[in-house]
């Protein structure tokens, strides 16, 4: 068996596994409880008056749910349900060939939906008003524009970015819905019931330690788990007690606060490179060898949620708390130095 046919495998044993976490009810999706009140009633009224739902917004920190969330509409309005992302729809004939394979009620998901063209994204202004679209064919003299009708679809949209979506395509969503991150109480039940699905034996004990390092994200939590399972196996006869999760997400280098080595990282370049700050966004993604925006999308949330890190308008700043959690004197403001040792 060649190596590419095991990645392939494991790649899809791994999206498999993942597939059975999800819920598929909003009996079975944990948390969030005021956006699933909110979806609850708006669905219930579309069914009653027997309509298609409204376009929906779904925006936040990756791995809160988005896409789960746009399944279970789907499941609880009996729609069918097609997924595409914002990348992916390079030209208006892309969205066109979406549009019009969709149905009465039909759900269409757009993931990363602040990522779409504004070419593409004008001609999606009319199928989400009239239900309507108008494709130009050929060029030149001969061009003409041909109107295509479509089903009474919903729109559902997903982003990381709400501030970068247009305020015309923000106008025409019908109902906006933020996901925050999780506590520890709710993502502790969230692993309680993972390990339930995949057949772990798990104590209370362990599966609040495993909560309290996920960073406040369910998918962050699911795949520790699976992390944690592993370690279990090996090293404590498939069992995840407090201290076996302890030594597992050690090893991991994820530390008690939900810490891994990049967070560690940006703090360090802060303080030790640049004084505790400010310091601009493109320099802390130049000095780690990291991409801004995955600075900015993947890790600043969380360290400033935490108070690590704050953001001010010269730049990015460490905080007290952030010294003396890595082992650094707190200086002025929040410049630090090194404990002997430490960090």
């Amino acid at each position: 068996m060649n190596d590419r046919f095991v990645d392939s495998a494991l790649h899809q044993k791994d999206g498999n596994l993942d597939l059975k976490l999800r819920p598929t009810v909003f009996a079975d999706f944990i948390g969030q409880e005021a956006v699933k009140e909110r979806l609850g009633i708006t669905l219930a009224a579309a069914r009653e008056r027997g309509e298609a739902l409204e376009h929906l917004l779904f925006f936040g920190p990756p791995g809160l749910g988005k896409t789960t969330l746009a399944h279970i509409v789907a499941a609880e309005m009996g729609a069918g349900i097609k997924i595409t992302s914002g990348p992916a729809v390079e030209r208006p004939g892309d969205l066109a060939g979406l549009l019009t394979n969709l149905k009465d009620g039909d759900i269409l998901f757009i993931d990363e939906i602040h990522r779409l063209s504004h070419v593409v994204e004008e001609y999606l202004y009319s199928a989400m008003e009239d239900f309507v679209i108008d494709i130009m064919i050929d060029q030149g003299p001969s061009a003409r524009s041909v109107r295509l009708n479509l089903a009474r679809f919903t729109l559902v949209g997903a982003t990381t970015r709400y501030g970068l979506l247009s305020a015309p395509l923000r106008s025409r969503m019908g109902l906006v819905n933020r996901l925050d991150y999780y506590p520890p109480e709710e993502l502790h039940r969230i692993v309680t019931r993972s390990a339930g699905l995949l057949g772990i034996d798990i104590d209370p004990e362990g599966s609040l330690e495993i909560a309290r390092r996920a960073r406040g994200t369910p998918r962050i939590a699911n795949s520790l788990l699976k992390r944690v399972r592993d370690y279990a196996q090996v090293r404590a006869d498939n069992r995840i007690t407090r201290e076996t999760a302890h030594e597992a997400l050690g090893m991991l280098g994820i530390d008690e606060e939900g810490l891994d080595e990049m967070d560690k990282r940006i703090l360090r370049i802060i303080v030790e490179h640049f004084d505790g700050g400010p310091v601009g966004i493109d320099t802390i993604a130049v000095a780690i060898g990291e991409e801004g925006d995955t600075i900015a999308e993947v890790y600043e949330p969380f360290l400033i949620q935490k108070g690590f890190l704050k953001r001010t308008r010269t730049g990015r700043m460490t905080t007290e708390r952030a010294c003396r959690h890595l082992g650094w004197e707190p200086g002025p403001g929040t410049q630090g130095e090194l404990f002997p040792g430490k960090g």
